[in-house]
C-alpha cells in the first residue's frame, strides 16, 4: 500500500522570485559585482603596495595618515596615539590618502578600460564582406549587360 504523499502549496511570489532571480540581467549584474570585488582587492594591493611606497619616496617619506588636527583631548605626536587617549581629532591626512587613492585607482580603471577598448576594437577592425547589392543595383547591373550584349552583336 503507497503512502499518502502530502501536499505542499508553494506561494505564488515563489515562482515570482524564481524568475525574477533567473532573469539574465540580474545574473549578469551578480557575476559583475564578484568580479568587481575581485578587482577591488588588486587595485587596492596595486595602490597599497606599489604606488603608495613610490608616493612615500617621492614626497619625502611624509606619512599623510597622521597628519591631524586636535580639537578635545590631550595632544599627541601619532593620531594612534591620540586616538587611544580618547582626543577627538580631524583627520585631514586620512582624507588626503583617501583623495590620493581614489586619484590612483581612478587612473588604473582608466587605462585599463582604454587599454580593452583598444584590444576590442583591434578585433573588431577585420574587414567586413561588402554588403549584397540591392534589387536595384541588380536590375541596373542586368540592364547594363544586355545592352552590351546587345552592341556586340548589332541589334
Amino acid at each position: 500500500m503507497a503512502e499518502p504523499r502530502l501536499a505542499v502549496h508553494t506561494p505564488g511570489w515563489v515562482a515570482d522570485f524564481r524568475s525574477f532571480i533567473m532573469r539574465g540581467n540580474v545574473v549578469d549584474m551578480a557575476v559583475g559585482v564578484i568580479i568587481g570585488a575581485a578587482f577591488t582587492s588588486i587595485v587596492n594591493s596595486l595602490v597599497k603596495d606599489v604606488f603608495n611606497p613610490i608616493l612615500g619616496l617621492a614626497t619625502g617619506g611624509i606619512d599623510f595618515g597622521n597628519l591631524f588636527v586636535t580639537l578635545k583631548g590631550p595632544v599627541e605626536p601619532t593620531l594612534d596615539a591620540a586616538q587611544k587617549a580618547g582626543a577627538v581629532t580631524i583627520n585631514y591626512g586620512m582624507f588626503i590618502n583617501t583623495i590620493i587613492q581614489f586619484l590612483i585607482i581612478a587612473m588604473v580603471i582608466f587605462w585599463m578600460v582604454r587599454l580593452l577598448t583598444k584590444m576590442h576594437v583591434r578585433q573588431d577592425a577585420a574587414p567586413a564582406a561588402p554588403p549584397p547589392p540591392t534589387k536595384s543595383e541588380v536590375l541596373l547591373q542586368e540592364i547594363r549587360d544586355a545592352l552590351v550584349h546587345q552592341e556586340q552583336h548589332g541589334a
